[in-house]
């Protein structure tokens, strides 16, 4: 959809674009503009690396310094500092079309870190998923435990990694003063999320994880030497600070909290609500237009979701047809082994189809996981977590063992499109190889690209021959009415004043998901305002854009050079990425000599 400040906003980027276009510095001017952009990514490095050391143990290394000091005049630094860094890129001249993007880019990624600071989320360091309490579990799947050294690095950063947990507890003590303070569901689900990593009856604390089983090459003797100390370490600092989060949770911060669950009840949630549909579509679109186009959308779905019940020879109604899909056996795994050997023969079904639709493929293969135990239980059916070449690490698939009756095997072709091929796999994986574009592009993740062309990959599978029965099919719309219902339930949440009743039942009448994965979603979107509007709208570009390509160049289209531009310069905003196709349709129409 193109609304005139859509249209405004993208004639903009294009005259940026021309200007550099038609600008013809000399060699030595090129290099002093490329050497002012590589500065100001450089002093960007520098400060996160000196701001955020802890970020080292995501990269696979153990922290030998200190975590973040969270102070308010740390944040209020932090937000000076960026703003100059907004003011360079703002003047900087670009003399290349990736100059042009890269800086069209680095001030999207840079206002996305003010409003940060400027709307005080750091008072809100927590979603349904998690935060700061339960975040370490993706580092300690990366990080080196080969080692005693390894062990003895890891024991050194736990204490100070404790006290980073405190200060957060500080700084939402601090934001409830202030009228910050999490909707009473989401406090709710942090209470359960926290006792995996509390001393229970229940398995050992993820922390102890790496101890399980040391490398053959450490002694025994040393092995029992290290284990010895940090089951001291656990006992005197880290089942303390969970205890003390756990108190602090139940006893002082939950009975602050709103029964409202939507971002407006907050100070100025207003205002950083349209902060961050603008941000998370990349377009400069109202919450209302949003929600009108979720509606339409809708309908439109619901059509395709009665011709699929009519194909099923379904003798009922579409609510009845979807309560038969919830509740029948045959469409649920037994154990946790069956869904992910069904995950693993989706992926490699459409992984065969792949030359067929892409000209360039990864070398970074993926597989296929279970979701990690300790955020399994409000976590999402599916997802995808990165590998690296550089780190030597695969690509992971993850696939929801618990709860398996609310697991349907009917949407798993979609799932696997989206989560792994064609979808964020590849996508990440073609993404790290180029070379064409800075570190900070091809590691920067834009939500409306990335999840707009996940689910284009889930519509791309029609067309791929991965949808084989009805169930399937119902399963690919629900996946896509799942989507829909995002725009309407997202904006009806954090600006309508909805309450999560209002949304459950919204999502619930509308997709065949599980009535376990409605709640789970919905207490994501109460979480993370926003995101969710990202998925379709930058799927609905994606497809907008191929069908101009289609009309334009008619028996000359060709879909594997137009997914090949598509993602030719790594994740960029919508504005940049309708430019790139409109000068590969302008490329492709030039006579062929």
């Amino acid at each position: 959809m193109k609304t005139s400040s859509f249209l405004k906003a993208t004639q903009l980027i294009c005259l940026a674009i021309i200007l550099w276009q038609c600008n013809s510095p000399s060699p030595e001017k090129q290099a002093e503009k490329q050497n002012q952009l590589e500065h100001i990514l450089a002093e960007i490095d520098s400060l996160q690396r000196s701001s955020s050391p802890q970020d080292s143990l995501y990269q696979g290394y153990h922290l030998h310094g200190k975590f973040t000091n969270l102070t308010l005049d740390h944040f209020a630094k932090q937000q000076k500092i960026y703003e100059s860094f907004l003011r360079q890129a703002e003047v900087f001249l670009p003399t290349s079309e990736s100059e042009g993007i890269s800086k069209e880019v680095l001030i999207y990624k840079l206002k996305d870190q003010l409003s940060y600071y400027t709307f005080k989320q750091y008072y809100l360091p927590l979603n349904a998923e998690g935060g700061f309490y339960n975040e370490i579990g993706f580092a300690l799947r990366t990080l080196p435990f080969k080692t005693a050294q390894d062990y003895s690095d890891y024991m050194h950063w736990l204490p100070a990694y404790c006290a980073y947990i405190n200060q957060n507890i500080m700084l939402m003590r601090q934001g409830a003063k202030e009228g910050y303070v999490l909707p009473k569901v989401l406090a709710q689900n942090t209470i359960d999320l926290v006792q995996t990593w509390r001393q229970t009856e229940k398995p050992p604390s993820p922390f102890m994880k790496p101890f399980n089983q040391m490398p053959a090459t450490i002694s025994p003797e040393e092995q029992s030497k290290l284990r010895g100390e940090m089951t001291m370490l656990m006992a005197e600092i880290v089942y303390p600070t969970y205890e003390a989060l756990n108190t602090f949770l139940m006893e002082e911060y939950v009975p602050l909290c709103t029964e409202d669950v939507g971002v407006f009840a907050q100070t100025n949630g207003r205002e950083y609500y349209e902060n961050r549909v603008a941000h998370y579509t990349t377009l400069p679109i109202t919450p209302d237009s949003v929600f009108n186009l979720g509606l339409v959308e809708v309908a439109r779905i619901k059509s395709q979701m009665e011709l699929v019940k009519t194909e099923a020879n379904f003798n009922g109604t579409l609510a009845q047809y979807i309560q038969y899909l919830r509740t029948n056996p045959q469409f649920y795994a037994k154990t946790p082994e069956e869904i992910l050997h069904y995950a693993a023969w989706f992926s490699k079904e459409a992984e065969g189809q792949l030359p067929q639709y892409f000209e360039k493929l990864y070398r970074n293969p993926f597989t296929v996981k279970p979701v990690p135990e300790a955020i399994a239980p409000n976590y999402t059916a599916g997802r995808y977590s990165g590998g690296s070449l550089a780190m030597h690490t695969a690509g992971e698939y993850w696939v929801n063992t618990t709860k398996l009756d609310s697991r349907p095997l009917y949407a798993l072709p979609a799932l696997t499109l989206h989560e792994a091929v064609p979808g964020h796999h590849l996508q990440h994986a073609i993404t790290e190889e180029l070379d064409s574009i800075p570190d900070f592009r091809r590691y920067y993740y834009i939500s409306a690209f990335g999840e707009g062309w996940a689910l284009y990959c889930e519509y791309l599978g029609e067309e791929m021959g991965m949808y084989h029965t009805p169930a399937e099919w119902f399963g690919r719309y629900t996946y896509e009415m799942w989507r829909a219902c995002r725009l309407v339930v997202d904006v009806g949440l954090h600006d309508k004043g909805w309450s999560r009743q209002q949304a459950v039942d919204f999502l619930a009448e509308n997709t065949a998901l599980s009535m376990h994965e409605v709640n789970t979603e919905i207490d994501r979107y109460i979480g993370w305002p926003g995101q969710a509007l990202s998925y379709k709208m930058g799927e609905l570009k994606i497809k907008q854009l191929r069908a101009t390509a289609e009309d334009e160049l008619g028996e000359d289209f060709d879909i594997r050079s137009f997914h090949n531009v598509i993602l030719s310069k790594g994740a960029v905003p919508l504005p940049i990425l309708d430019h790139m196709l409109s000068d590969w349709i302008t490329e492709q129409r030039k006579p062929k000599n």
